[in-house]
């Protein structure tokens, strides 16, 4: 049974954990104090736990509001990509972008191959991955781009839109060749992806192959331009023709037989 000087003790532990704002804290001192006497822990033992479940819950939540910031379409995880549907991408070359060093070195990642071949699963496992870490991601379409950018710059705020894409670690761009860009939208694109050029990084999934990129992007010149600050230093992935999720069914149906 506690005693009365245990409640105060709460009470002045709740009161404490809410100003400094230790909400895990808060909710388990009592369970992890208990613990500590049965185990017979010390002072700094269990201070030490007390500590490490703040740090833990808070890593959570901070991982959490980052991948829900990110405003992935799905989750997709890169442990679950069937590499086997895709012969062309070694696992030792995912295994590396999973770790996220490319991040550290501000390095693109160009992800290209037909519709259909798992360019979007990747791009979001790429994403989730660095969402992990605690990087600050954002996931959008080339065509959700360039309308946000057009809108910044009608209401004249796109420097302060333009800041808000520089500050982030990962920038997923997909479905770069879907739908054309008109002079003005390409122009504006060109500016976030200068703003991260050899700084922070982007990945980006299209269908078409450089050589046709002068279809989505009517100025030559600016093609060029944009091609050349996304393919230095680049990690180049390409996911092929054919269909992911049928090679994929038909290799679980190989293992299954």
């Amino acid at each position: 049974m506690p005693t009365r000087s245990d409640e105060a003790a709460q009470a002045s532990i709740g009161a404490a954990a809410r100003e400094l704002r230790l909400p895990t804290i808060r909710a388990e001192a009592t369970r992890l104090a208990e613990i500590a006497d049965r185990e017979r822990q010390s002072y700094l033992v269990f201070l030490a736990e007390v500590l490490a479940a703040e740090v833990d819950d808070r890593t959570e939540r901070r991982r959490s509001r980052r991948i829900l910031e990110a405003k992935f379409p799905r989750m997709k995880r890169l442990s679950e990509f069937d590499l086997d549907a895709v012969p062309t991408i070694k696992p030792a070359q995912l295994g590396a972008l999973a770790s996220g060093n490319y991040l550290d070195a501000g390095e693109p990642v160009v992800l290209l191959g037909d519709s259909g071949t798992g360019k979007s699963h990747l791009l979001i496992g790429l994403g989730l991955a660095a969402c992990e870490q605690g990087r600050r991601v954002r996931y959008v379409t080339t065509a959700q781009l360039v309308n946000e950018l057009v809108e910044a710059a009608n209401e004249r705020v796109l420097s302060r839109i333009v800041a808000r894409y520089g500050r982030l670690d990962l920038l997923c761009l997909d479905e770069v060749g879907y739908v054309q860009i008109d002079p003005r939208g390409a122009e504006l694109l060109f500016q976030i992806i200068t703003e991260r050029e050899e700084r922070a990084s982007v990945a980006l999934a299209s269908n078409l192959p450089f050589s046709e990129w002068g279809t989505v992007f009517p100025d030559p010149r600016l093609v060029a331009a944009i091609v050349d600050r996304i393919t230095y230093n680049a990690h180049i992935l390409e996911t092929g023709t054919q269909s992911y999720r049928l090679r994929t069914a038909k290799n679980t149906r190989k293992r299954a037989s």
